[in-house]
């Protein structure tokens, strides 16, 4: 297996992205990792391996303003629309060209399942999978305490301190990676919302989740604080034109403890969840190739 290679993506509209290409000695796809909030590209490193290992050449990376794409405070005037609709395409194109003829996929988490929906990795991929991605409005998460907990760092501690410091320190509220100001404040406006961004007329979310075609595999589990089947289902239910496959996998069924909003993509599944999401994967990019 070579070398991972560290990739630099420049954006149109100023800036870079930091991105890692995990290649595959024989790839038969490319497939672009889209990560979650405050999530780095870490994280996604064993399950990048773990495909282009099995043939998929994988890319992940950070959004402009997050990990190894500059510092929040830099980018204090990024918001979610500009992750989701410069920083996703651009890795997309980035990976379309350096593969090409080969079939694209994609694998949204969470965030990067908007990413997804949105057709912002591509309306023409020869497969996509939506993980632990939902319709995020504050009003849908089951639990009293949590959903307290949320909006307290949504609409209060953060953008407080996003206004105050340029940026918002995520990692010491034990919400992950420090997060741009103007990302935090545009997630807590969409959060107040019955339907989150598909409420919001400049997203035009509905007429866009309308263009992704294609096979789509949205997975999430059954102790998911936040994105519960039901809020997986309302997402789905706008990909119109695509074909909508659902998955919902127990802890008892992926042999550990608990699996939660992050666990589908940790090495403790390598050997339960992966393979089946690998198999669906490749069947698809063979489809493809015919």
């Amino acid at each position: 297996m070579r070398n991972n290679e560290p990739v630099r993506i420049p954006v149109v509209t100023g800036g870079a992205i930091t991105a890692t290409l995990f290649p595959a000695p024989e790839p038969v796809a490319v497939l672009v990792v889209h990560p979650a909030t405050a999530t780095p590209q870490g994280f996604y490193a064993s399950f990048a391996g773990y495909l282009a290992q099995n043939g998929i050449a994988t890319v992940t990376y950070d959004y402009r303003g997050t990990g190894l794409s500059g510092s929040p405070r830099d980018h204090r005037d990024l918001g979610m629309r500009d992750w989701l609709g410069v920083d996703a395409p651009a890795v997309a194109g980035w990976a379309a060209q350096r593969f090409p003829g080969l079939p694209r996929l994609a694998a949204g988490h969470s965030l990067g399942g908007h990413a997804v929906a949105l057709g912002a990795a591509g309306t023409d991929l020869a497969a996509s999978m939506i993980i632990a991605s939902h319709v995020a409005a504050l009003r849908t998460i089951p639990s009293f305490l949590e959903r307290v907990r949320v909006r307290v760092m949504l609409h209060l501690l953060g953008p407080a301190l996003g206004r105050s410091l340029g940026y918002v320190p995520a990692r010491s509220l034990g919400l992950g990676e420090d997060l741009p100001a103007a990302a935090m404040i545009e997630w807590g406006a969409w959060a107040r919302m019955e339907n989150y961004f598909f409420d919001d007329p400049s997203m035009r979310a509905r007429e866009r989740a309308a263009t992704l075609t294609g096979p789509v595999l949205a997975i999430g589990t059954s102790d998911d604080p936040w994105s519960t089947p039901r809020q997986m289902d309302a997402l789905t239910g706008y990909l119109t034109g695509a074909e909508v496959e659902r998955r919902t996998y127990t802890p008892a069924c992926a042999g550990v403890p608990a699996i939660g909003h992050h666990g589908l993509l940790r090495r403790a599944l390598r050997d339960s969840v992966w393979p089946e999401l690998l198999a669906w994967l490749h069947a698809h990019a063979e489809k493809a190739s015919r």
